[in-house]
């Protein structure tokens, strides 16, 4: 088996459920794959929140990592894939720590073109959400 590699590239289409205040300049999704240990994506309030990211090529996911901020992170979260033109699939359910650490959870090998990751139950009492790093691991094909 190949090493993982960084999947998310600069031809990674990304979306999120929401942002603090719409101020994307400061709290975006771009800040969820820059590297930089002092940007994070902060969501707004809400019981759920997402990110959709569609790869440019069909690619194999192996693992996620995330690093939450402690007191805004998820309790629980689901994972959804599926190829280009095909409907979202349940992959599995992984189970956050409310700490600042980064987070690795593996992922059943599955092949998709677009990847869902659902973050339930925030440990914030508004339901925010907020990470400096998300990343995705695995094979392009």
């Amino acid at each position: 088996m190949a090493t993982p590699v960084p999947l998310v590239c600069s031809q990674t289409v990304s979306r999120v459920s929401s942002v603090l205040n719409r101020d994307v300049k400061q709290f975006g999704k771009k800040h969820l794959f820059d590297e930089q240990d002092e940007t994070c994506w902060n969501s707004d309030q809400g019981s759920s929140q997402w990110v959709m990211l569609e790869f440019p090529q069909p690619v194999r996911v192996s693992q996620v990592q995330i690093q939450f901020q402690g007191g805004f992170a998820s309790r629980q979260g689901r994972l959804e894939g599926g190829r280009r033109s095909e409907s979202l699939e349940k992959i599995g359910d992984f189970y956050p720590q409310d700490n600042n650490s980064l987070q690795s959870f593996a992922v059943a090998d599955v092949t998709l073109d677009k990847l869902k990751v659902t973050f339930e139950n925030s440990t914030d009492f508004f339901g925010r959400i907020i990470i400096y790093h998300l990343r995705i691991l695995g094979q392009k094909l």
